[in-house]
C-alpha cells in the first residue's frame, strides 16, 4: 500500500507539472491574442439527447477516479472525515484544472484538429514548445502510467472484497504470504482487463462501459434512498444530503435511457444481458453457494503456484 501511493504521489506530481505547462502556454497565447478556437468552440454543437449523454460518457469517464476511493476505504485512514473531504476537494479542483487545459488547447488547435488527434497533449507541445516537446509524450506516459497504477491498486480491493463477502470465488480473497497483496484478484482484474482491451475499441469501451456503470450507480442510488427511508438509524460513518443521490440517480436514468432512445445499438443489449446473466448466476452460485467439486484442487494449486493463503492464516496481516 506504501508504495503503491509513494508512486502515485510521483507520478501524479508529474502529470501536474505537464498540465501547469499547458496551461501556461494557453495563458501566453491567449496573451498573444489567440482566442478564435476558444470564441467559437461550442459551434456545430448537437442538440440530440442521445449524442449529449454518449458525449457525457466520454467526459464523465475522466472524472470517474472519485469512485476508485471508495474501493480502498480500508486503507485510508480515518475514512468518515477524509473520504468526504478528498472527493469534495479534488473533484471541483480537477474540473477547474481540466476546464483550464481545454482552453489552453482551443488557443492552439480546432476542435475538429483535437477529435483527430492520437493524442492532444502531444500535438500541444509539438506546436507550442519547440525542441522541449518531448516533455508532453514523456507525460502522457507518466499520466497513463499513474492512471494504471491507481486503477490497479483500487479495483484490485474490488474483487478482493467481493471475494470475502462469497460474490467470487474464495481464493480471490487470499492475500501474497509476504507481500501481504491481494495477488490473485490483482491478476484476475488483469485477465479481464485484457479481455476488455481486445474486445474493441477505446471509443466503444469506454461508451458501453459508461453506460453499464451508470445502471450500476443509479441502482446504488436507489438503494441508498431506500435505506435512508427504512432503516434511519442504521449508522452511517458518513452521511451525503438527500439531494445528492437524488440528482445522480436523475443523471443516471437520463444517460442509460437517452442513447437508447436516440440511437439504439445491439452493444446496449449485449450489456444489458450481461447484467442478468450475472444476476443469474447469483442465484445458485452465491445465493445458494454451490460449487464446483474441482475447486478446492484449483486453490490448492494456485496457493502453491502464488505463494498465497487466506489473511486469517496469516499473523501480521492487519
Amino acid at each position: 500500500v506504501e508504495l503503491a501511493t509513494q508512486v502515485q504521489n510521483v507520478f501524479c506530481s508529474c502529470k501536474l507539472v505537464a498540465v501547469a505547462i499547458i496551461i501556461g502556454g494557453g495563458v501566453y497565447k491567449l496573451c498573444e491574442g489567440s482566442y478564435e478556437h476558444v470564441a467559437t468552440g461550442f459551434q456545430g454543437t448537437t442538440s440530440s439527447v442521445g449524442n449529449i449523454a454518449t458525449a457525457f460518457y466520454s467526459g464523465l469517464w475522466a472524472y470517474d477516479g472519485w469512485n476508485n476511493l471508495n474501493y480502498v476505504t480500508e486503507e485510508i485512514i480515518n475514512p468518515e472525515k477524509n473520504l468526504p473531504l478528498s472527493i469534495g476537494i479534488a473533484i471541483p479542483m480537477v474540473t477547474f484544472i481540466y476546464v483550464l487545459v481545454n482552453i489552453s488547447y482551443l488557443t492552439i488547435m480546432s476542435p475538429s484538429e483535437m477529435l483527430v488527434s492520437d493524442a492532444v497533449a502531444v500535438t500541444f507541445g509539438n506546436r507550442i514548445l519547440g525542441p522541449m516537446a518531448w516533455l508532453m509524450p514523456l507525460s502522457v506516459a507518466f499520466s497513463t502510467f499513474g492512471a494504471a497504477n491507481g486503477t490497479i491498486f483500487a479495483a484490485g480491493r474490488l474483487c478482493y472484497v467481493a471475494s470475502r463477502e462469497g460474490h467470487l470465488v474464495d481464493v480471490l480473497s487470499f492475500v501474497h504470504v509476504k507481500k501481504l497483496t491481494p495477488a490473485p484478484a490483482v491478476l484476475f482484474h488483469a485477465v479481464v482487463a485484457l479481455a476488455m482491451v481486445m474486445s474493441g475499441s477505446i471509443e466503444g469501451l469506454i461508451d458501453f462501459f459508461s453506460f453499464t456503470v451508470w445502471i450500476f450507480y443509479g441502482m446504488s442510488m436507489v438503494a441508498l434512498l431506500v435505506l435512508r427511508y427504512k432503516e434511519p438509524q442504521l449508522p452511517r460513518p458518513y452521511k451525503c444530503p438527500l439531494v445528492i443521490p437524488i440528482l445522480v440517480l436523475i443523471i443516471s436514468i437520463y444517460l442509460v435511457i437517452a442513447p437508447i432512445v436516440d440511437n439504439p445499438q445491439i452493444e446496449y443489449l449485449y450489456s444489458i444481458l450481461f447484467m442478468v446473466f450475472g444476476a443469474i448466476m447469483y442465484i445458485p452460485f452465491v445465493h445458494f453457494g454451490y460449487v464446483f467439486k474441482f475447486m478446492d484442487k484449483l486453490t490448492t494449486f494456485l496457493q502453491l503456484m502464488l505463494q498465497i493463503a487466506p489473511p486469517s492464516g496469516i499473523t501480521d496481516y492487519e
